[in-house]
């Protein structure tokens, strides 16, 4: 398993050298490679198929564009997308004025055998879903970074501008409130 990311790794690392280097076919295979989490992580931001979708192109160009001033400072390729994403996204959202609205599905619901537990499951996740909707704009972006796309403390980091000793603070506070959220809608 380790050498198989490893070898993930090296071929990426060759593929962002050559798209560096302006050869479009090795960034058409880095748009392949990331294009999905780019969209999903906009898609959670903005609640949105179309904007998503074009948020998403703009994504690429605007990494297309910049590609020869990218520098591997150690984290993944994707970090570096995905905080252009989150700033166009951040952008978007300013733009419309309007509050960020999750996904119903962040889970799938097909893999439930038993419909009664699918059923309570499908309630406890949108209990969760509201709770995380009353969270603040960083520490619903940290817990989505952290949970939904599991990304690490380090790459939510390079995302947001913050330093990773601020991540772990929101996340902290994030998960305090989420748990006092549900509490109280489980009470009520």
């Amino acid at each position: 398993m380790l050498e198989l990311d490893l070898e993930r790794a090296d071929h990426e690392r060759s593929v962002i050298e050559r798209a560096v280097a302006r050869d479009a076919e090795a960034f058409g295979e880095l748009y392949d490679m990331h294009v999905i989490r780019v969209y999903r992580h906009i898609y959670y931001l903005i609640n949105s198929v179309g904007e998503a979708e074009d948020l998403t192109g703009q994504t690429f160009l605007r990494a297309w564009e910049a590609i020869d001033r990218y520098e591997d400072r150690g984290v993944p390729f994707v970090s570096w997308l995905l905080r252009i994403a989150h700033n166009l996204a951040v952008s978007q959202l300013r733009s419309r004025r309007q509050g960020i609205q999750l996904h119903d599905g962040l889970v799938d619901h097909n893999a439930f055998r038993n419909p009664e537990r699918a059923a309570e499951q499908q309630a406890d996740e949108e209990h969760v879903r509201q709770a995380i909707l009353k969270l603040g704009h960083d520490q619903r972006q940290v817990i989505m970074l952290r949970f939904v796309e599991d990304l690490d403390y380090r790459e939510v980091a390079g995302i947001v501008g913050k330093s990773v000793a601020a991540v772990r603070v929101i996340q902290h506070r994030a998960l305090c409130n989420l748990r006092k959220l549900v509490r109280a809608e489980s009470v009520g």
